[in-house]
């Protein structure tokens, strides 16, 4: 391949003007092909992140009641109302803890009791859900610890921990003290720390306690309303719940069932960044194609020469193709180096009001590879044409023109 690549660089060489203007072009496809695919990448890792940050991949929970009757008799005209759902406990959940911890694609396992109540400090008054839970587990579900915004994170009898929101709503701060009413009980407790969820609904009215005391403050005792489970890969979230299913008389809700219009969502950014990709590297094989069929144009005469004194079909054909190979790595390399200063640009002076980074970028390695090779292989297979017909100028013609 001696021959052939002095050749291709040659060409290039004395093309400079075009062999610029089509290396500029390939990088600024390849730039905005990686740049787009990261930025959206990120956004969709950080929406992720922000909805399944404070819930669980799926979530265990008793089967509905159902009204059961019998059959009206002929002419009798019945109305069935749906029976009101009440506060129940997950039927044997202690044995069910172990089968679902047992499922290869589990990851954690953890109970919860979890119901409505009333936070009352003086006069003032919301309405909460208490979430009742064994912290060392919970925080193997949601991470819970890196939320904190201050105090302690534990949860000892008597203790609670509770959202910023509804902190602020309730004028308190870690130290102060709460009681918590329900329709069968109530209590005080003592804040021990305020924790950030991500989402100012849940910060107004999540409320953390031990799962025991929630137990008795919801009236089932011992009981546990849901167990809240984190898999190995999130969106593999529908499979796992279904084949959870056949566990027991359980109901199984994953995360994708609870927020289709996210998915949805997400699911149109990857269309639409998939179709930017697709049209950027169409216009760049265009571009590479018709400066070498342009470069076949001009060099006619030197084609003729180089056949004239021995260079086979073949060895013309690979001339171009390694022309196009060239310009792809040149491109893709310059324009994954300028996707990387973009990515950082961005990371760097777009921040929000409290300076902090809007969300986090990284162009993964797989990403640049990638990119790379398919701008040299497109690069290659733009530049087919072109050769074939470099390939197939009749010499004595070429020099005579």
């Amino acid at each position: 391949m001696g021959f052939e690549l002095t050749v291709a660089l040659r060409f290039l060489r004395e093309g400079r003007f075009q062999s610029f203007l089509i290396v500029g072009g390939v990088m600024a496809g390849v730039a905005v092909v990686v740049y787009i695919s990261a930025l959206i990448l990120g956004l969709q890792a950080n929406t992720i992140n922000r909805t399944l940050g404070a819930q669980a991949h799926i979530v265990i929970k008793p089967q509905d009641e159902v009204v059961r009757t019998q059959q009206p008799a002929e002419g009798t005209l019945a109305v069935v109302q749906a029976r009101a759902q009440r506060l129940r406990s997950i039927d044997n959940w202690q044995p069910l803890m172990p089968a679902l911890a047992s499922d290869p694609d589990v990851l954690a396992v953890s109970p919860m009791a979890s119901g409505a109540a009333i936070a009352v400090r003086g006069e003032a008054s919301r309405a909460v859900v208490l979430f009742g839970v064994e912290l060392d587990r919970y925080e193997r579900i949601v991470q819970l610890s890196e939320k904190l915004v201050r105090g302690s994170f534990r949860l000892n009898a008597g203790e609670t921990l509770i959202g910023t929101e509804l902190a602020k709503d309730l004028g308190l701060d870690v130290g102060d003290r709460l009681r918590v009413l329900t329709s069968s009980a109530n209590d005080l407790f003592q804040i021990v720390g305020i924790v950030d969820l991500g989402s100012r609904d849940l910060n107004r009215r999540a409320l953390y306690l031990p799962i025991r005391t929630a137990q008795n403050l919801l009236a089932i005792p011992g009981g546990v309303t849901n167990i809240d489970l984190r898999i190995r890969e999130i969106f593999d979230a529908d499979r796992v719940a279904e084949r959870l299913r056949g566990i027991g008389p359980i109901n199984a809700e994953s995360w994708m069932s609870t927020n289709s219009q996210l998915l949805n969502a997400l699911s149109a950014q990857s269309v639409s960044t998939t179709m930017i990709r697709v049209f950027v590297s169409i216009v760049v094989l265009l571009g590479i194609a018709s400066v070498l069929v342009v470069s076949v144009v001009q060099k006619r005469k030197e084609i003729g020469i180089l056949r004239a004194i021995g260079a086979s079909r073949g060895q013309m054909t690979r001339v171009f193709l390694l022309q196009g190979a060239i310009v792809g790595l040149a491109g893709s390399v310059l324009g994954s180096l300028l996707a990387s200063g973009l990515v950082w640009a961005f990371t760097t002076f777009v921040r929000t009001s409290a300076g902090a980074p809007l969300f986090n970028i990284a162009v993964e390695p797989e990403l640049l590879f990638t990119s790379c090779a398919l701008a040299t292989v497109g690069g290659t297979l733009a530049a087919v044409a072109p050769a074939l017909r470099a390939a197939r100028l009749d010499p004595a013609q070429a020099i005579r023109i």
